[in-house]
């Protein structure tokens, strides 16, 4: 008899999910959405917003790269 209701448990764990498949389903599934939304919005921004201004370089900076090429400073 012991025998039958093994089989019987074991029927009737089959028709239900996976519990590691529920996990991965609840964390995997918004981690894809994550990443395709991130992608979207990169896509985005890369094609309507305008380029990132640079920082202007400062005078000292100037100089200093100057120097370090060997090219003489004017005024010094």
């Amino acid at each position: 008899m012991d025998g039958e209701d093994f089989a019987g448990k074991a029927a009737a764990e089959a028709k239900g999910l996976n519990p590691g498949l529920i996990v991965l389903l609840v964390v995997g599934l918004p981690l894809v959405v994550f990443l395709i939304a991130n992608y979207v919005l990169y896509v985005y921004a890369q094609k309507n917003l305008p380029p990132r201004k640079k920082k202007p370089v400062s005078k000292k900076k100037l100089k200093r790269e100057k120097l370090k090429q060997g090219v003489p400073v004017p005024g010094e």
